[in-house]
């Protein structure tokens, strides 16, 4: 699992790459722990090159929208593959994120 987060467009990317799984939340926590805290724009999840999303991975998007929130700013989703997007539907998150697709 990897993230890769950039500035574009006056909007945070972050990218995820590979499975967001129990084994890999802690490491991606760490990786956008402190972006939660400084968040200062709308943030834009991009998951085409996600291929799966576990729980944690969905508490881990579910952090960052309330951070966001938080502040009165979106976090937007993008790209949803089918596989987790599917994912999203059986559990409801695609009705809490705003989509940029």
């Amino acid at each position: 699992m990897e993230t890769e987060i950039k500035e574009k467009d006056g909007k945070l990317y972050v990218k995820f790459t590979g499975r967001l799984d129990t084994s890999a939340a802690s490491r991606v926590e760490n990786d956008i722990k402190q972006l939660n805290s400084t968040l200062e724009r709308d943030i834009v999840l991009d998951c085409a090159d996600l291929v799966y999303i576990s729980s944690s991975g969905l508490r881990i998007f579910l952090g960052i929208l309330k951070s966001a929130k938080s502040k009165n700013l979106h976090a937007y989703i993008q790209n949803l593959t089918p596989e987790v997007e599917k994912i999203f539907k059986m559990t409801g998150f695609i009705n809490l994120f705003e989509s940029l697709d």
